[in-house]
């Protein structure tokens, strides 16, 4: 009986618990990406990193800047396997990757087969080096390797039946579009009032329309196509800031609103209540496309522990300006494995704030809960409203997003 090696343990395992829970999520990996999980050896592509680091599901951070922040990794595996089985890959298809780790470009390298092409790009060159070496070494030195601008696209190899963009994008640039056959499909972690959701775009004429999305968190594209957020903040005492997290270009802020957490704190309960482990993002984005003035508030622990904010993730929490004053949401335990959502408002119309916030909370509940979440509709920059298609609207440098939510 051939020994089994300590990585391929690690290797099965890690698929296996992949596999286990996308089907406990309800959303089960597809027996093709499956397939390619199983072939594909990930510790080639993080070479020198502990077998147990290379086999586990988290992303492994491959280069990082000079204030330490991550500008390159190998994607968690599980949001891997999600984002193919968004892609769905056919055999013979044509695949732009933009934002290259290798690993990704090797499992589609498997799903498209012989008789199919995938490239894959960065605007860094050593990242496309690392990627260029590590196929190679696992077998797939027939994908091809580019170093340039992803805002671009790779229009040497288009057009593409298939792209995949893994790094956190703000817009969607003509060349991307453009660079897909007429029935083609994109997926990318598109990042909209601060949120980011893994898109599944089909092409239709000249926009796009999502067809599925899931939540997501990549490393943000550089470039020209990088896009930074702003930060407001609110507390400023070291080691317990909080602040506010601004991904609206438009939002003007009141100078008084640094004041705003010294006045005593509103209170408003919803009655709307959540389990313990059920999840809730699609409230999140109900908030951040009903709400113009939608923000999200970020706390250290140390100022969620001084009791500061009380938010429902101190990483980002939706919350609303007015003025000189804000609101965000909170949750308190009112049963066993039971919360109910509030909102807590500071500033001099913090009743009021605080109650707008909650009653959109209450919104979401009576008409779109459990539902099967907005669609994304994808159009040109310049488009008429009266093309649109009547959903909620945020408008990009290259892009007019429509968001639609169904009763």
């Amino acid at each position: 009986m051939q020994d089994i090696t300590e990585e391929e343990q690690l290797h099965r395992r890690m698929v296996d618990r992949i596999v286990e829970g996308r089907a406990e999520y309800g959303v089960p990996v597809s027996p093709e990406v499956e397939r390619a999980l199983r072939r594909v050896k990930r510790h080639v592509f993080v070479p020198g990193a502990p077998s147990q680091e290379a086999y586990a599901d988290d992303a492994v951070i491959t280069k990082r800047d000079a204030n330490g922040m991550a500008t390159s990794s190998v994607s968690q595996p599980t949001i891997i396997a999600m984002m193919l089985d968004q892609l769905q890959v056919r055999p013979g298809d044509r695949i732009l990757e933009i934002g290259s780790g290798g690993y990704n470009a090797a499992l589609m390298r498997e799903l498209t087969g012989p008789d199919g092409l995938v490239v894959t790009m960065d605007i860094d060159r050593e990242v496309t080096d690392r990627a260029s070496a590590t196929l190679a070494a696992a077998g797939y030195d027939d994908v091809q390797v580019v170093c340039a601008d992803g805002e671009f696209g790779c229009a040497e190899y288009a057009p593409y039946d298939r792209i995949i963009v893994t790094v956190g994008a703000a817009d969607i640039p003509p060349a991307w579009v453009e660079q897909l056959t007429a029935y083609g499909r994109l997926v990318v972690p598109l990042r909209l009032r601060g949120l980011t959701r893994s898109l599944a775009l089909d092409r239709v004429g000249d926009h796009l329309v999502s067809s599925a999305y899931e939540v997501c968190g990549f490393v943000p594209m550089q470039g020209a196509g990088s896009s930074q957020q702003r930060q407001v903040v609110l507390h400023g005492e070291p080691g317990r800031e909080v602040a506010l997290r601004v991904d609206n270009p438009a939002l003007q802020f009141d100078a008084a609103l640094g004041e705003a957490l010294a006045a005593p704190r509103a209170e408003v309960w919803t009655g709307v209540t959540v389990g313990s482990m059920e999840p809730f993002d699609d409230l999140d984005l109900w908030l951040a496309y009903t709400l113009a003035e939608f923000s999200l508030l970020t706390a250290t622990k140390a100022a969620v522990d001084a009791g500061l904010v009380d938010p429902t993730w101190r990483l980002g929490t939706p919350a609303i300006t007015s003025g000189g004053t804000f609101a965000y949401r909170t949750l308190r335990k009112i049963g066993d494995n039971v919360h109910e959502f509030g909102v807590f408002g500071h500033g001099p119309d913090a009743d009021a704030v605080a109650g707008r916030l909650a009653e959109q909370i209450r919104v979401w509940n009576r008409e779109h809960r459990g539902g099967r979440g907005p669609t994304f509709t994808i159009y040109p920059a310049g488009t008429p409203d009266d093309r649109l298609d009547g959903g909620l609207v945020i408008d990009r440098d290259h892009i007019r997003v429509s968001v639609s939510w169904p009763r």
